[in-house]
């Protein structure tokens, strides 16, 4: 899966707490990080990633991010969401 997977994704989050809520409850199926994102930021998120299995795609950058996700600021992460 690519970033255009993600921008035509019906179902996604966006922000690393949003996301982190859908790895956690299972409801992502593809998680996407900015690599100039934070390492605080988003330490926690690939460390669930990891201990549920869903898969993490490393971005570039945070505003590539958040221009895939459809808005106007950058995004440190986001999920595409299952069906």
């Amino acid at each position: 899966m690519t970033l255009d997977d993600l921008m035509q994704a019906e179902k996604r989050t966006v922000g690393v707490k949003q996301t982190e809520k859908a790895v956690t409850k299972e409801l992502a199926a593809k998680v996407f990080v900015a690599k100039d994102a934070d390492e605080r930021v988003t330490e926690k998120l690939k460390e669930l990633c990891e201990e549920k299995a869903v898969s993490l795609v490393q971005v570039e950058t945070m505003h590539e991010l958040g221009k895939a996700c459809g808005i106007h600021v950058k995004a440190a992460a986001a999920a595409i969401l299952k069906s």
